[in-house]
């Protein structure tokens, strides 16, 4: 039995299968996801888990160099984006290295989730609490 680090089984496999440029998106209880893009969903009721309770430990599990974010976040939830921005921050801050942040429009963001290794669905309930995460080389 795993002692460390991500337990749910799917997204630990989903993440170990990562290379660089990968894709993996994290998001709010409505977010669609394509039918041909692997779903884990670990929404069990409005508000659980939030967006922050997924996220930060997948950050910790994953090398990220890129985040893609719905520009709308920040006009319309940018309590949302304050806590992103932060733990970016902190994740600069212990591995040196910058984290390129790129917006589009939520339609656009909905369009990459299909190029993704998959959608993780939290129980977030506010608006635009979409990220796509790009795996960045672990060896470089």
């Amino acid at each position: 039995m795993k002692r460390l680090g991500i337990l749910n089984s799917d997204i630990a496999r989903v993440l170990a299968y990562m290379g660089h440029t990968d894709t993996l998106a994290i998001g709010d209880c409505g977010l669609p996801v394509p039918d041909t893009t692997e779903r884990i969903d670990l929404a069990i009721e409005f508000g659980k888990p939030s967006f922050m309770d997924v996220l930060k430990p997948v950050s910790n599990d994953m090398k990220i160099e890129k985040i893609v974010l719905a520009e709308e976040i920040c006009e319309q939830n940018p309590e949302m984006l304050e806590k992103i921005e932060q733990l970016l921050k902190k994740i600069e801050q212990e591995t040196g290295k910058k984290i390129e942040i790129e917006f589009v429009s939520h339609t656009e963001l909905k369009k990459r989730t299909a190029n993704g290794k998959a959608v993780i669905r939290s129980g977030e309930i506010t608006p635009y609490a979409n990220i796509i995460l790009q795996s960045g080389c672990i060896f470089g």
